[in-house]
């Protein structure tokens, strides 16, 4: 009795050696479930659409794919000023400089500055682009530019009130010179008159609230707008104030591409552009090389898939026009011209349309390829 007793008693392996052999099987088990649910989360984790904690690492295989993803996420995510184009100059257009050259050796006696653009491809054409003229009402464009980069570093509000004074009234364009001295007006309606109807007075009042005629040429020299200058107060009929062809498709193309200016102030600058009455030199003579008909230009071109936003400049001894020019395949182009002559001569005028209907057939985009409806639906989700 006493034997069977101290047998029971008695330490032996057996059960430790069960109770190890447990362990082990359960682990091989559970290694085996967690190994089978990592596989089959992988490609959700490649794709974004599970993320695992920090302390659980993936796989051999999907660190590879993920690090693949990301370098080739790298190689073909593009640059952000690269995708919205570059005030580059590539490629040069020489039949239609040459054309240009040959359209204004018709007219001698008239000076001329022309330039254009293809943002997305750098493809350009050019005459005497940098000869500083008579920049007229075309320079409200940089002082627009010089405007918004204010309200872009805060020290102007796009709602702040400009008070009308003496100095600062001008004659020819525009409504406001006709208010009391001592009227003020929301800065936003003054950036907005000066473009859409050439307003003077309201162009004076941004000059005056920049900081005046000095500091606003020292603005456009940083702005790379070297032969761009303002010397007298609109409406400058003598011409001093002064620009060139490049300097103006510049100041507009810094701000499409994303150069210069916010996202907000970049939009504000289109929609103030947008709103431009004067649409018979550049857009017309656009259409003009387009083969549309003689109407109403915007209209006429926005059928077709184009979109033009621009700012004329006139004071009877020169005339100037520059623009945004929007393609119907969404590529975008800057294109200006300048021409000084005798003082309200037709053939100045005529001559930017000639400039700009020559431009219109290396802006016409190449057609698309039609895709079938299995093809469409292939792209989709």
């Amino acid at each position: 009795m006493a034997s069977s007793r101290s047998r029971r008693q008695s330490p032996g392996w057996g059960r430790p050696l069960r109770l190890m052999l447990r362990l082990v099987l359960m682990g091989v088990g559970l290694g085996v479930i967690t190994g089978s649910l990592l596989k089959l989360a992988g490609p959700a984790v490649q794709q974004g659409d599970l993320v695992l904690p920090a302390w659980l690492p993936l796989s051999e295989n999907d660190q590879k794919g993920e690090n693949k993803q990301a370098k080739n996420s790298a190689i073909t995510e593009p640059n952000r000023t690269e995708s919205l184009g570059r005030f580059e100059t590539r490629n040069e257009l020489k039949p239609l400089s040459e054309r240009w050259k040959a359209l204004a050796a018709e007219q001698p006696d008239l000076r001329v500055s022309a330039f254009m653009l293809v943002l997305d491809d750098g493809r350009y054409a050019e005459l005497q682009p940098d000869t500083a003229l008579p920049a007229a009402s075309s320079i409200k464009t940089p002082i627009l530019l010089a405007t918004l980069e204010e309200l872009d570093a805060g020290r102007l509000s796009w709602n702040e009130p400009l008070r009308l004074t003496k100095t600062v009234v001008g004659g020819g364009a525009g409504w406001m010179a006709s208010k009391p001295i001592g009227t003020r007006f929301p800065t936003h309606e003054v950036a907005t008159e000066m473009i859409r109807v050439s307003d003077n007075t309201a162009t004076n009042l941004l000059i005056e609230r920049l900081g005046g005629k000095e500091r606003l040429n020292a603005r456009f020299n940083a702005l790379g707008l070297s032969a761009t200058q303002v010397n007298d107060w609109l409406p400058d009929l003598k011409g001093t104030n002064s620009t060139s062809a490049r300097d103006l498709a510049r100041s507009i193309a810094l701000v499409d591409t994303g150069e210069a200016l916010s996202i907000r102030s970049r939009d504000l600058f289109r929609e103030v552009m947008g709103t431009s009455i004067t649409n018979t030199l550049l857009p017309r003579g656009l259409l003009r090389g387009l083969g549309g008909r003689q109407g109403e230009p915007d209209d006429s071109l926005m059928v077709k898939g184009y979109r033009v936003l621009n700012k004329t400049g006139d004071i009877g001894i020169a005339y100037a026009d520059a623009g945004l020019i929007e393609l119907p395949d969404g590529s975008r182009a800057v294109a200006a011209f300048l021409v000084k002559g005798p003082f309200n001569d037709p053939r100045s005028t005529e001559l930017i349309r000639k400039l700009a209907a020559a431009m219109a057939p290396v802006l016409k985009p190449k057609p698309a390829v039609a895709r079938s409806t299995s093809d469409a639906a292939s792209i989709g989700p």
